[in-house]
């Protein structure tokens, strides 16, 4: 229930970026998520156990992830500005699968036939989704959605690769940095002024990703990884009513059909890397399941701040 309540919230944190994504650039909403989203950061500095600066020890792979994540932010917010939401869910679900082939040339993890076989037909499932050749064809949004899903992904594989060496305040404050400024200097070519509600807004986006954020740590506090992981495919079903609600979206069989593909596939992987000598660094359960967009806190480093362990995989 706690892990249903927090991608519940989230689903509601991305309505809120459809709706102002109508009217503003992805690169103002990033800007202005992230800094709402710095108080927490400062504090959860503040909280942080650990011994000593700022200074990444892993600086190359900290760079590669924060350059991911700055991708993601405008990637997936721009995708669910100009989508209907389930189809920017449906091929953003494609994550995990990403997850897994990235893990074998930066991991060296052994991908066996079953895993990989799950992979190919994932992706297939995004090709059902995206259905080239057929309809309008392939816009921006499609290939924003894409490339946010593979960014996330990496940027996942490179926390999994240096999250043990690497401080959890770094991993947490050195993408939102890098969106402040490269937003913030990006900013004067595409803002337009904000009424007091549409700031309201962005505000109430920061409130619902931190409370949901909460709901994932505690959720993976009570139960095991395997069990928690799937509840974000939960989204499609408020995907399909948001969408209805606020958009008048309506959802064709094609994306139905695609994404309980991808759903059934990642599903199938999780329930692989729970078993006992299939996977070593278990790289999509360690994930804690929401795109790493860079501009709050991802459960992972919150968790990681609540237990000194750093045990992320609980």
């Amino acid at each position: 229930m706690l892990a249903l309540t927090a991608f519940a919230l989230f689903s509601a944190h991305d309505v809120i970026v459809k709706l102002l994504g109508g009217t503003y650039s992805p690169v103002q909403i990033v800007f202005f998520s992230v800094l709402l989203g710095l108080p927490l950061a400062m504090f959860l500095l503040m909280r942080d156990p650990t011994d000593g600066n700022l200074l990444p020890r892993r600086p190359g792979w900290t760079a590669l992830r924060t350059f991911a994540a700055v991708v993601t932010g405008v990637s997936v917010f721009y995708a669910f500005s100009v989508l209907p939401l389930a189809q920017t869910y449906a091929i953003l679900f494609a994550t995990p699968l990403l997850i897994t082939a990235l893990s074998v040339p930066i991991l060296g993890e052994r991908v066996g036939i079953h895993r990989g076989a799950a992979v190919v037909l994932g992706l297939v499932g995004v090709l059902i989704v995206l259905r080239p050749g057929q309809g309008e064809g392939l816009g921006l949004g499609h290939l924003a959605a894409m490339l946010g899903a593979f960014s996330s992904a990496f940027a996942s594989i490179i926390v999994r690769k240096i999250g043990a060496e690497e401080r959890n305040v770094v991993l947490l404050l050195y993408p939102m940095m890098a969106n402040l400024f490269i937003m913030g200097a990006a900013l004067p070519f595409v803002y337009k002024p904000m009424p007091l509600e549409d700031f309201g807004a962005l505000a109430l986006m920061a409130v619902l990703a931190l409370i949901a954020s909460i709901c994932v740590i505690a959720a993976y506090k009570r139960a095991p990884a395997y069990q928690i992981a799937p509840m974000q495919y939960s989204q499609m079903i408020w995907a399909v009513i948001f969408g209805a609600f606020f958009f008048s979206e309506r959802v064709d069989l094609f994306t139905i059909l695609g994404a309980g593909v991808i759903i059934a596939s990642g599903i199938y992987i999780v329930m692989r890397e729970d078993r006992a000598n299939v996977s070593e660094n278990r790289p999509v359960l360690a994930t804690r399941t929401r795109t790493d967009t860079g501009t709050f806190p991802r459960a992972s480093q919150l968790g990681k701040l609540d237990d000194p362990s750093g045990d992320d995989t609980h």
